[in-house]
């Protein structure tokens, strides 16, 4: 009896029996696994990243069974940040698909094991043609990681099958470590939110990132006020307006908005509530955005700012609209 088997063994005892259970306990390995990776982010990492930056190819991604999805996937990622890539099967590679890879590109390949026939089948033509291989494995020791330029450390304790059998962890790893990998390489080379919608045209996507402002802001009927307005006189406004705030306006010049926020602070600390205007509460030089802002542009700066709401205006700083995190 083998001492994978024992343990398993082992492990039945306290194995979890509810369905709901299982699935928690399944999740939790799964969880700490990746919460290893980040420290075997080191040299051999950005050495890994260095390597592919400095080819004018493509990083072909090839493996087998599941290893051959979570391949395929990084490849997608890969190129939707802007680092070109393509998929190959290392099965179908013996069967005319070597031809796609070309002198230039470099390779990653994906074993669990470090011992796929199909995938170990690979190095002799990408050495032919001088492409250097990044292996991604859960065995530093297989004729994978030897035959490697790169590896990058995908190892795993077990699988979050309840038989550590079924790639589960192993696979979730070594995707998380090949999108780890692509995104260090769209922001090593500057790939941008406009490269992005380059890239993304379709989709609601695609929408967010290029549609303007001007397309989706609140411009009919703003709440607006004047600075001497009474605090009494503005609710209904707020109200009505339902944005959350009002524009503070003088000769048609934005003076600052209330808000909700601006509000509640005003009312705990003024004296006579009755005297309250809006340019004791409101808040001067608000946040704008121009029109032809992207609507991802305005999304950000939302965040960024931890604001709900942006005044859109022009360059003289005419009121043109409102836009809402909701939009």
């Amino acid at each position: 009896m083998t001492d994978s088997i024992m343990r398993n063994r082992l492990d039945s005892r306290d194995r979890p029996t509810s369905p709901t259970k299982v699935a928690a306990h399944a999740l939790s390995i799964n969880a700490a696994a990746v919460a290893t990776l980040a420290n075997r982010i080191d040299g051999h990492f950005g050495e890994a990243v260095d390597l592919i930056l400095g080819r004018s190819g493509r990083v072909v991604v090839s493996g087998m069974g599941k290893s051959g999805l979570v391949a395929r996937k990084i490849s997608a990622t890969l190129s939707s940040l802007g680092t070109p890539s393509l998929f190959v099967h290392s099965a179908d590679a013996g069967h005319g698909d070597l031809g796609m890879i070309t002198r230039g590109d470099s390779a990653v390949l994906i074993s669990a094991s470090g011992e796929t026939d199909e995938v170990l089948g690979l190095i002799p033509y990408l050495r032919s043609l001088e492409v250097p291989i990044i292996a991604i494995t859960g065995n530093l020791r297989s004729t994978l990681a030897k035959q490697s330029d790169i590896v990058l450390d995908g190892s795993v304790e077990r699988e979050a099958c309840m038989h550590n059998l079924a790639p589960t962890t192993s696979t979730i790893v070594a995707m998380a470590m090949g999108d780890a990998l692509a995104i260090a390489l769209g922001e090593a080379s500057g790939f941008g939110a406009s490269d992005f919608a380059q890239y993304h045209p379709g989709g609601k996507l695609g929408k967010r990132l290029k549609t303007p402002v001007r397309d989706a802001m609140h411009k009919a009927d703003l709440p607006l006020c004047a600075p001497d307005t009474p605090l009494k006189d503005m609710l209904p406004i707020m109200s009505d307006g339902r944005l959350g705030l009002v524009l503070v306006m003088s000769d048609q010049k934005l003076c600052g908005i209330v808000t909700d926020g601006d509000l509640r602070r005003g009312l705990e600390q003024a004296d006579e509530l009755g005297q309250l205007q809006a340019s004791e509460i409101m808040t001067s030089d608000p946040l704008t955005i121009g029109p032809d802002a992207t609507l991802y542009e305005a999304d950000t700066k939302m965040h960024e700012a931890r604001v709900t709401a942006l005044v859109v205006a022009d360059p003289a700083k005419k009121v043109l609209g409102v836009i809402q995190i909701h939009d």
